[in-house]
């Protein structure tokens, strides 16, 4: 049989089915805010019909399979949920590079804190932001590293999952608002209330499947583990990466794409060293090696962020404080040098609505707003007694950060 009348034989087949009865009334509604979501539209009420069908059927099959209680993986109507199983294989394109559709931010450098899981992670869910909302935004690394201690242990390692139940729980601020500082520091919940992104849920792609591993890098960038501590790899400059290299995964890196040369397959890697390692920050790695593992182990921890909305709306700007002053939204503004009534330095108070102590150097809540300069503790009082912020406060007593 010819494969291109096997193509439309089996397109037929599949539109006789699937256009055999009505779609229920929600699922049209839900096909119809998919649409309007993916910015699809479709040359035919026919297509549309088919399309439809073809959306239903892959509702049916997400939903049963997260319906399944022991599976470690879950699915979504994610951009290609109007394809069947043939559709997809055959659209995959020969080569895709997420960076030249603007889904990936500059190359980022971890310096000695390893907080490799971090990158890898804000890289997918900048990725998957940017394909559903049209924006890319750049995440805080530091975010992550300080404030997802559930699991994820800052600086000492951590997985990309665990950072995405974060993110799901908590949303993430921009790495311009909390800037990586390559240490773990304490949590600056102010700037954790700022949800700037958001995502709905993460899938893992199931273990040594290159495949699906490939079907998932043509929908978005994706996180993976792989073995980064041989010397080979480190010493990395340029060309397609074959090894030496173990399967004994400790490193966290981005797959932004693939491409072929000379008949050599190879992955499209984003690694958080720098721009001066590899190619400018990034690394080919042959794909197709033979090996169900892949080459350096990443065909083992792979994984991905789901997002199917939009962000929350922004929250409040920055503080002005004087003429060329600022604070980011959440922060205080205190005066540090005063002359004549006038303030020439100004510098912030990492809280809402802070006190300001009048040593030009630290700040209190303002919920215990008694600046004790002598013993750097802070109280409300309360009748006449003083009491102390309890312990568990955040920073009770607070140096006044720069900007």
């Amino acid at each position: 049989m010819e494969p291109l009348f096997a193509s439309f034989l089996l397109s037929f087949l599949l539109f006789f089915d699937l256009s055999s009865s009505a779609s229920p009334p929600h699922i049209s509604q839900l096909f119809e805010s998919w649409c309007d979501q993916h910015g699809k539209t479709y040359s035919s009420e026919q297509e549309k019909s088919y399309r439809l069908r073809v959306f239903e059927d892959n509702y049916a099959f997400v939903t049963q399979h997260n319906d399944m209680p022991n599976s470690s993986f879950s699915l979504a109507l994610n951009a290609f949920a109007d394809l069947t199983h043939h559709d997809l294989v055959r659209d995959i394109p020969a080569s895709l590079d997420w960076r030249k559709e603007g889904a990936v931010t500059q190359v980022k450098d971890q310096g000695s804190c390893g907080a490799c899981w971090s990158f890898a992670a804000t890289g997918a869910m900048e990725g998957v932001n940017k394909i559903v909302t049209g924006s890319l935004v750049s995440l805080s690394e530091q975010e992550l590293v300080d404030c997802d201690k559930k699991y994820n242990t800052g600086c000492e390692g951590g997985l990309m999952d665990y950072a995405y139940q974060f993110v799901i729980n908590h949303g993430i601020d921009t790495e311009k608002d909390y800037p990586y500082q390559g240490r773990q520091k304490t949590c600056n919940k102010d700037k954790m209330k700022r949800r700037v992104v958001t995502i709905d849920g993460y899938a893992d792609v199931p273990t040594n499947n290159e495949k699906q591993l490939l079907q998932a890098v043509a929908t978005q960038p994706v996180s993976v583990g792989i073995c980064g501590s041989e010397r080979a790899f480190q010493l990395y400059s340029k060309g397609i990466f074959t090894g030496p290299c173990s399967t004994s995964l400790d490193h966290a890196v981005l797959i932004v794409g693939y491409g072929s040369e000379n008949g050599l397959d190879y992955w499209i890697v984003k690694n958080s060293w720098g721009s001066s390692w590899g190619m400018d920050g990034y690394i080919h790695m042959t794909r197709n090696s033979g090996n169900s593992e892949g080459i350096c182990g990443i065909n083992m921890l792979a994984s991905y962020p789901i997002k199917t909305g939009r962000n929350p709306p922004p929250g409040p700007g920055p503080t002005k404080c004087g003429f060329f002053s600022y604070c980011s939204a959440g922060e205080t503004c205190c005066c540090t040098h005063r002359l004549f009534g006038i303030c020439f330095s100004w510098k912030c108070c990492e809280s809402d609505s802070a006190v300001c102590c009048n040593d030009n150097r630290h700040c209190c809540p303002h919920d215990y707003p008694i600046c004790d300069t002598k013993s750097n503790q802070c109280f409300k009082r309360v009748g006449n007694a003083t009491i102390m912020e309890a312990s568990e406060k955040n920073q009770s007593f607070r140096k006044f950060s720069s900007w």
